[in-house]
């Protein structure tokens, strides 16, 4: 019978989740003899109430990437219960990698939770649902197991819940797909309410949102990787013997006991650990004074792309310039011509994509700079179009000793991006840009300058020098640019 001192005994936990957890459950006795939360689980629902504290009215972002057997379902389902049980007319959806995972994994824990729970009255459990046994609220407060579709993420674009609380769950993450993430994060914009967003699961993809959270938007996320040996219930034992058996550098031990991602996707065509490899070397850009220099340019004009510069000289490479669109491109090829001067490039490369314009700019200047078309068939023949090639000719740089500006934090993140999907005839075809969560602007702007194979003349840097020196006097880059 819910009476109104179990009401007013849940209300004081509202922005307390480790005293409702602790409070709410028969620690110690019965089904629970023996058993307490892990420290983990503790941690972040005080990170959470801190934070929360904080700044009430702000979204706020958790991420836990784990290894197996740490405890994650139950602390998903405290989460939901003390969301619900304390602030009227909460909000909640939940959603996992597969709707067999949702259902039996994630809610069936729920179940188990709720029947243990003190003021269990208070809400009604379905195999769908947890909602308020008030008849008035029951709609209103709530949540709710559903299954996320990429063809319909309408489920995720509908959090709205002024005034009140809304908690998203999304349960092994990195199987959802990124377009339900961009809808839920839309979704999510009432002022004057508490809004939470809780990720969790084995870093199973080293691309994609959730590998976001720990990378490219940790700004943006609190984040923590749980290793599994460091939780007391887990089974040491078989987490030894798979150490043992795979290796303590392996795939299968980063993602399922580490709590990391692995260092190749399956179809991933750059692996991170040749990536990382390539971010720890340290080279000087004089050891290579003797390579010719060529610069990538890989121009933008819409939606959340960069048009970015590169260039390297053997194997030193650096980004050198970003903005959000080329579309002054005067201005933008005076840029790359003040670039090809100061480092004497013996070759310029310009995406055909959007880079006509540019191009065209450059030919007025007297520069005899490259176009490249990406979707081009004239390339070696391992390789479906010009883009695989150059994509390609880069991995080998990179896997060969070359290095990556360690002042440009977000290449790395772009470099893994394409996987390798079928092509009609056997050769090596990439992931369409199209397909990808973002456009790797700069990684592209490294790729062209594998473009074109060299002459031998272009290692004459004094006929480059003489070359730069007479062009250079038919334009003021300052006075273009600035």
């Amino acid at each position: 019978m819910i009476t109104k001192e179990i009401i007013e005994f849940v209300a004081q936990f509202e922005h307390d989740p480790v005293g409702f957890v602790k409070a709410m459950y028969p620690w110690g006795e019965g089904e629970l003899a023996g058993q307490q939360p892990q420290e983990w689980q503790l941690d972040l629902l005080k990170e959470m109430a801190a934070e929360m504290e904080k700044d009430p009215q702000a979204l706020q972002r958790f991420a836990t990437g784990s290894g197996h057997g740490i405890g994650k379902s139950a602390g998903v389902s405290w989460l939901i219960e003390w969301a619900l049980y304390t602030k009227v007319d909460t909000k909640a959806v939940i959603t996992a990698n597969t709707d067999t995972q949702l259902r039996t994994k994630t809610w069936a824990e729920l179940a188990k939770w709720h029947r243990l729970n003190i003021a269990k009255e208070m809400f009604i459990y379905t195999a769908t649902s947890l909602y308020s046994a008030d008849p008035a609220h029951e709609k209103t407060w709530r949540a709710d197991a559903i299954p996320w579709s990429k063809s319909n993420p309408a489920a995720f674009a509908g959090l709205h819940n002024k005034g009140s609380r809304i908690l998203l769950v999304f349960d092994e993450a990195s199987e959802i797909d990124d377009v339900i993430w961009d809808v839920a994060e839309g979704a999510m914009t009432d002022d004057n309410t508490e809004i939470l967003w809780m990720a969790f699961g084995n870093r199973t993809r080293n691309t994609g949102k959730f590998n976001d959270c720990f990378g490219r938007d940790r700004s943006r996320w609190s984040t923590r990787k749980i290793d599994s040996r460091t939780v007391e219930i887990t089974n040491k034992k078989l987490l030894q013997e798979w150490i043992d058996y795979y290796g303590i550098d392996s795939d299968f031990v980063k993602v399922r006991i580490l709590g990391e991602p692995p260092s190749s996707g399956e179809f991933q065509f750059i692996g991170r650990n040749i990536i990382e490899a390539a971010r720890e070397r340290s080279i000087d850009l004089h050891d290579y004074q003797f390579a010719p220099a060529v610069i990538g340019v890989d121009p933008a004009w819409s939606g959340k792309d960069e048009a970015s510069i590169y260039v390297r000289r053997g194997n030193w490479s650096k980004l050198l310039y970003t903005e959000p669109k080329s579309d002054d491109t005067k201005a933008f090829a005076q840029r790359v011509a003040m670039y090809e001067d100061e480092y004497e490039a013996a070759a310029v490369c310009i995406d055909f994509g959007y880079g006509q314009g540019i191009y065209s700019e450059g030919k007025a200047l007297g520069r005899r700079w490259h176009l490249i078309p990406f979707a081009s068939t004239k390339c070696e023949p391992a390789y479906f179009n010009k883009r695989a090639e150059m994509w390609g000719k880069m991995k080998d740089w990179l896997r060969e000793g070359g290095a990556l500006d360690p002042l440009d934090k977000e290449i790395a993140d772009e470099l893994i991006l394409p996987e390798i999907v079928p092509s009609n005839n056997g050769t090596i075809k990439l992931q369409r840009k199209a397909d990808m969560a973002y456009s790797p602007n700069r990684a592209d702007a490294l790729a062209l300058t594998f473009a074109v194979r060299l002459k031998a003349s272009a290692f004459d840097k004094r006929s480059v020098r003489r070359r730069a020196s007479a062009k250079a006097q038919q334009y003021d880059p300052l006075k273009a640019i600035y």
